[in-house]
């Protein structure tokens, strides 16, 4: 399938997570925002490969258009994998970006993980896109790095501020994705990974 000015309705809401992917798949995809009148899905799957499935299948059948989803979760070794699939609602469920980093750092003080290999974690995208009829194309990303002690930069979203994504090395770099410009954390990020591999796979 040519992916010339392939059209995909976005099923996230998120303002911040629809500027990252229109950044990152570029002017070969024409994103069409959530319609306003669809009602909020509900993310209950098991996995974040289920939920994006959830909330491209819930957009898709209601605009009757392929949809793009994702789903990302923050996945910390001192605390079993936690947040993971829980990640955008660590802090309860209405929780703020800093309500959720909040609880992750208390907890990872709690367990007593104050060295970097200590505080290893990944994030985890998986995107997909869904056409009517059923049809469904998935692709993954991943980056490993440490978590910060405290806060570092104001950029980004989510826990960006706390996320030191390792270097080519495999040792945790110096600077936290909220510390870097767009253009730098998407070369290497999750989400970046994810939506490249996607954009590959639509255009083949």
């Amino acid at each position: 399938m040519s992916a010339e000015r392939q059209r995909l309705v976005v099923a996230s809401a998120n303002p911040d997570k629809v500027a990252e992917i229109a950044a990152i798949l570029g002017p070969a995809f024409d994103l069409l925002p959530r319609p306003a009148d669809v009602a909020d899905v509900v993310e209950d799957a098991p996995t974040l490969a289920g939920n994006a499935r959830l909330k491209a299948v819930a957009i898709g059948r209601a605009t009757g258009m392929a949809a793009v989803a994702d789903d990302t979760g923050l996945e910390v070794a001192a605390l079993g994998g936690a947040p993971g699939v829980r990640s955008a609602r660590y802090g309860g469920e209405q929780a703020s970006y800093d309500e959720n980093v909040d609880k992750l750092l208390a907890e990872l003080d709690r367990v007593g993980a104050h060295t970097p290999d200590q505080r290893r974690a990944q994030f985890r995208t998986v995107a997909l896109v869904w056409y009517p009829g059923g049809r469904e194309i998935e692709a993954e990303g991943v980056i490993e790095g440490v978590i910060a002690e405290e806060r570092q930069g104001s950029g980004g979203f989510g826990y960006d501020p706390v996320f030191v994504p390792n270097g080519a090395d495999g040792r945790p770099g110096s600077r936290s994705f909220g510390e870097m410009s767009a253009a730098d954390k998407h070369a290497i990020s999750h989400r970046g990974r994810a939506f490249r591999a996607l954009a590959t796979l639509l255009m083949s």
